[in-house]
């Protein structure tokens, strides 16, 4: 079986190819350009996939999807902190370019499957097939099998919980899972390293990469931002609308960010450029609604559920919070209840964004290590 795999440049990318060699697949390695201007190191990337590729004796492709990450994801991006919002373009990356333009050039080019170096797993759940994806052959061997109307992909947490990426991958559908292979979801870093290392891999030990994805970190997320909204200097007021200070522009800001200590912003108003700032305490909430679920495994839309009761059923039992959520990469997760588009935490939680993607997870009988990933919704 052909396999095309997303190459960073990175050490999770490289060991997820050589894995899948390994086990005997048709790969190509796959470098996305997405972004190339001053501040980024796209042509250092580019060349250490490149290296890698070499190393395994496979294929190497270059796709340039610049145009389409500009007007897909950082157009996006952009609009949102205009609106004063706190998008996470990462998630959106992932949906249109990574696991959206790539996958169907992976499809229309005879490719039978798209891998990346994701800190996740897949797992199809049927009353005939019942096996972890990271295993790879066996996971192909399932997918030429004809499914029934019944079996799904669970989109599962890695082993290693402090890399565990299904937070960005929260939008994908069940439709797109089918097609995707996540080789190292059931390692963790430590391992990925060592393994990769044990293969003579030449970024074995290069740094993890952080930033906006495809941008990167070397450049600063303030400037960035300054390409298109420039600075505006307003008011930072208390709850009382008491003046305690100025800023350059809402949109530099979210909520939960510390402005001056001891205080933080509560809240933002666009309109009129001004800072609402509080205490700790004071970003405190019990709940919150977003602007619609997403499901990774489809269903027909209902008016009101409980718990997405609708979707996975075999968790609910009698405890009211046996969904969790999370509302940041690496954030704590929380028990909750879900009615309608209203989530309720059972616990208090700190700097929650209007923008930011809150994801829902469950436990599954099919995972002991970790939880299920739902999907997930925008927060209002």
């Amino acid at each position: 079986m052909k396999v095309a795999v997303g190459l960073s440049g990175g050490v999770d990318s490289a060991l997820s190819a050589a894995l899948l060699v390994e086990q005997g697949y048709e790969i190509t390695g796959v470098f996305l350009e997405c972004w190339n201007e001053p501040g980024c190191r796209t042509d250092q990337d580019r060349q250490d996939a490149l290296a890698v590729a070499l190393k395994l004796k496979i294929p190497f492709r270059v796709l340039d999807f610049k145009r389409q990450y500009r007007e897909r994801v950082l157009e996006s991006f952009y609009r949102e902190y205009q609106a004063g919002r706190t998008p996470n373009p990462d998630i959106w990356c992932n949906r249109e370019i990574k696991f959206g333009l790539f996958l169907e050039w992976s499809l229309k080019n005879g490719f039978d499957y798209l891998a990346t170096g994701h800190y996740a797993q897949v797992m199809i759940d049927s009353s005939k097939i019942n096996f972890r994806a990271h295993t790879c052959r066996e996971w192909a061997r399932g997918c030429a099998r004809k499914f029934t109307l019944t079996s799904s992909i669970k989109l599962l947490q890695s082993v290693d919980k402090a890399k565990d990426q299904t937070y960005f991958l929260a939008m994908l559908k069940e439709k797109q899972l089918r097609r995707v292979l996540f080789p190292i979801g059931h390692l963790t870093k430590k391992q990925v390293r060592i393994e990769a290392k044990k293969r003579g891999l030449p970024v074995w030990n290069k740094k993890d990469s952080s930033g906006i994805c495809f941008v990167g970190h070397d450049l600063n997320f303030r400037e960035f931002l300054r390409r298109r909204i420039k600075e505006h200097e307003g008011e930072a007021v208390d709850k009382t609308g008491k003046i305690v200070g100025t800023h350059q522009g809402v949109e530099f800001y979210t909520i939960g960010q510390r402005y001056a200590r001891p205080l933080f912003v509560i809240q933002k108003d666009i309109l009129r450029n001004r800072l609402i700032v509080g205490t700790k305490a004071d970003l405190a909430r019990r709940e919150f609604e977003v602007e619609g679920w997403s499901r990774i495994r489809g269903i027909k839309p209902v008016k009101e559920f409980r718990g997405f009761e609708g979707i996975h059923p075999q968790v609910m039992g009698k405890s009211q919070h046996t969904l969790k959520v999370r509302i940041r990469h690496q954030g704590r997760l929380i028990s909750c209840k879900i009615e309608g588009k209203k989530v309720k935490l059972a616990k208090p939680e700190f700097g929650i964004a209007p923008g930011q993607l809150a994801v829902i997870y469950a436990p599954t009988r099919f995972n002991l290590e970790g939880l299920e990933c739902l999907g997930g919704g925008v927060i209002r």
